[in-house]
């Protein structure tokens, strides 16, 4: 199937090369996912990457995102009632995690708008309501956010120290931080500690073994 040049076409694109399934830590969620990772990545590198799309990062649930979801529904208690911002949201995986777990509204972020409609599709699938921007919101305030979420987003050095700088200022105004991470190469795990963890059935093509320990952590003060 050939990418598609209209925003309109994009939800067909998705439905054509995932399926509805649910991660292995959080069977209580559907997602649109990619049952292999090559295919979809060689569609995007050959037929999206004219188009500046980033890879789609949206069609996997990441050990991360996972934990970090599996203890927001275990916990409802830290969501109920809240305005939560998910951070480089993918999948939206967390934010509807957020949202069935009691979260008031729940707004999640990502710079590729192709995850975006993936995430409306995904809330839709999980009877939840999740708002989305393409917005950058790392040099911005938490807003009206009083919980913040990452999950797997210290992949990569400019956008990690970028990301601690966010949480801190999150964290200073008042609003409660929660990152869900393997301990990933950038990972600053001196200025965090671990409140659960979690073995993360994952897929070799993605990750380094077949179960990634990864665990919820909330920021030092």
């Amino acid at each position: 199937m050939k990418a598609p040049r209209a925003t309109s076409d994009w939800p067909t694109f998705i439905g054509a090369n995932t399926k509805l399934l649910s991660p292995p830590l959080v069977p209580e969620i559907k997602l649109y996912l990619a049952e292999e990772s090559l295919p979809i990545w060689q569609k995007t590198e050959e037929e999206l990457g004219e188009m500046n799309i980033p890879p789609p990062y949206w069609a996997f649930a990441w050990a991360g995102g996972q934990a970090l979801a599996r203890y927001l529904l275990d916990n409802p208690s830290i969501t109920a009632g809240q305005n939560v911002l998910d951070l480089g949201s993918g999948s939206g995986l967390t934010a509807i995690a957020a949202r069935m777990a009691g979260a008031h509204a729940a707004l999640a972020t990502d710079v590729d708008e192709v995850a975006l409609i993936a995430t409306g599709m995904n809330a839709l699938a999980n009877g939840v309501t999740v708002e989305t921007t393409a917005e950058d919101m790392l040099d911005s305030g938490p807003g009206t956010a009083t919980v913040i979420l990452a999950g797997d987003l210290f992949y990569e050095r400019t956008l990690g120290a970028r990301m601690l700088t966010f949480l801190e200022a999150c964290t200073t105004a008042g609003a409660s931080v929660l990152v869900g991470d393997p301990q990933r190469a950038y990972f600053p795990k001196d200025r965090f500690e671990a409140v659960a963890e979690y073995r993360v059935p994952v897929t070799r093509e993605l990750e380094d073994a077949e179960i990634k320990k990864a665990a919820v952590w909330r920021l030092r003060a």
